[in-house]
């Protein structure tokens, strides 16, 4: 009976745990579910009707979206985003891979001093560097140009991803290195056919984080990007509301559930490398 009652008592509560965690998932996911059947609202009822079910259904709001601003569409600014998300991508896994493998495998004068500098880099707010930034950035004629969002990471500036991809890499048994070794590989061979397979999941965890970033990344492109050909999601989004806040609020709320697709497809695509990266990035200090 006493068994039976500590079964009972531990069943219960993990019906109790599981609900009141439905329920949080529940208030979490409802503002985006709110933004979803709002974009296909007529403009009239969007704040009028704020229950979650359209009492009129139109496409109107992603017709006039998709239009854009200023003669130039809303897949312009999508393409523009994929662009600058794809390059930060590409260039956040090669340059901080080649840095985590030489921090997490090779030997060389001032690599301790080297990495506690970088990790210092963790703890200064970005803010601080705004100003340096845009001055020399500016100073390079590179203001109003992809450029900024790209050589920056291409010198593996992102300390937090050559962290993570260090954590990783020590964590490989170095008999691998070895045996490669032996077989006639030399630095550069080991990290191209041992690291970089085996650090699958990291590198995909760097990816989906780097994408994710720069695509919603709003403050930088709005300071280093004029031209509204260059325009990206965010920036385009802001467009449709003007100076004296009136907006377009259908059109807004309708590229912004188009925006959120790419980040859901590629987030649910990659979980489980995802999971398995950040479950096994921190074996090793």
């Amino acid at each position: 009976m006493n068994t039976y009652s500590m079964r009972l008592r531990k069943q219960s509560m993990r019906i109790l745990i599981h609900f009141f965690i439905i329920c949080g998932g529940l208030l979490m996911i409802y503002p985006v579910l709110w933004m979803v059947l709002s974009s296909v609202k007529p403009n009239t009822q969007i704040f009028s009707d704020p229950g979650l079910i359209p009492r009129a259904f139109t496409l109107e709001n992603y017709v006039s979206g998709w239009r854009g601003f200023a003669g130039v569409s809303f897949g312009r600014f999508f393409l523009n985003s994929i662009f600058i998300s794809s390059m930060a991508v590409f260039a956040n896994v090669v340059a901080c891979s080649l840095a985590a493998f030489a921090f997490g495998r090779l030997k060389f004068a001032g690599k301790r001093i080297m990495f506690t500098i970088m990790m210092l880099t963790l703890m200064l707010p970005a803010h601080v560097t705004t100003i340096p930034r845009f001055v020399m950035y500016h100073s390079f004629g590179w203001v109003n140009t992809y450029v900024p969002f790209v050589i920056p990471r291409i010198l593996a500036t992102e300390a937090f991803f050559v962290f993570l991809l260090v954590q990783f890499v020590r964590s490989l048994p170095k008999d691998l290195d070895e045996a490669a070794t032996i077989d006639g590989c030399g630095p550069f061979g080991i990290y191209i056919r041992i690291i970089m397979p085996l650090s699958k999941p990291a590198l995909v965890t760097v990816a989906l984080f780097t994408f994710l970033w720069s695509w919603d990344d709003f403050f930088n492109q709005l300071l280093f990007i004029a031209s509204t050909s260059l325009f990206t999601v965010p920036l385009g989004l802001r467009s449709f509301v003007d100076a004296t806040g009136d907006a377009n609020w259908g059109a807004v709320l309708a590229m912004s559930t188009l925006s959120v697709l790419p980040c859901f497809v590629l987030f649910f695509s990659l979980q489980k490398y995802f999971v398995q990266g950040i479950a096994t990035s921190g074996i090793k200090g």
